[in-house]
């Protein structure tokens, strides 16, 4: 699969950043030069930039420019943004992600999916439960619900690659925003059978409502992993 080009500047310009090229606490080449060097447009640039002050390798101030951030010593390789839109196969790539369907059916949806969907009780929905698999190690429970008519052609074949990939590459659907929560909480039969949780296990759990650019809610999720396999993370920047 070829990658997208805003990937690839990503890729080049994290490698810079850890070789030194472009030295910690000091500005980087602004976008106009990088999108003449890559060849690409400014919105190309952007969104490669965009994906490394996600995880927080650089930072923008208005007015000034790129910083690179350099390393912070509370990072770690299990991180992750808080903020991602992206999906774990766009985070991590997709040679490393393997996802196994445990469950896939499509419904009517209760009561409580109506209200987080703000969809009628006739509208079917997906529901998916799928553990993600990170270099062979299991990382991530997932159970999503989705609105039918909002992601048609859903199917196994997706659910095993990257179901944010569907949305955005075939689907053209591009998201709007997201309402995050995150607590810990103990395990369930599930985290113990495909996470390998212990009872005393502490769990983080993700809960996320999904929006188009539309209004219109494209996804209610929850994601569950043990302690010790994941965090998140938010880089903050006082920018006035």
């Amino acid at each position: 699969m070829t990658k997208a080009k805003y990937l690839v500047i990503a890729a080049e310009i994290r490698k810079r950043i850890l070789e030194g090229t472009y030295p910690a606490r000091e500005l980087m080449p602004d976008q106009n030069t990088l999108a003449e060097e890559f060849n690409v447009s400014r919105m190309t640039v952007k969104k490669a930039l965009d994906r490394l002050a996600s995880s927080g390798l650089i930072y923008k101030q208005s007015g000034l420019g790129t910083f690179v951030l350099g390393n912070i010593p509370i990072k770690a390789a299990g991180d992750s943004p808080a903020n991602d839109f992206d999906g774990m196969t766009e985070q991590q790539g997709a040679e490393k992600v393997e996802s196994k369907i445990i469950s896939f059916d499509v419904k009517f949806p209760s009561e409580d999916i109506q209200k987080k969907l703000d969809i009628h009780k006739d509208c079917p929905v997906y529901e998916i439960i799928r553990l993600r698999i990170l270099e062979g190690d299991p990382l991530i429970l997932e159970h999503t619900f989705m609105p039918v008519n909002l992601v048609p052609g859903l199917n196994e074949e997706v659910l095993k690659t990257s179901i944010y990939g569907y949305l955005h590459k075939e689907l053209k659907l591009k998201f709007g925003g997201a309402y995050r929560k995150i607590r810990a909480g103990l395990p369930d039969e599930y985290d113990k059978k495909y996470l390998n949780a212990k009872d005393t296990d502490p769990m983080l759990e993700f809960e996320e409502i999904v929006w188009l650019n539309n209004g219109k809610n494209i996804e209610y999720a929850t994601s569950r992993n043990r302690y010790d396999k994941r965090s998140y993370t938010v880089l903050d920047v006082n920018d006035f």
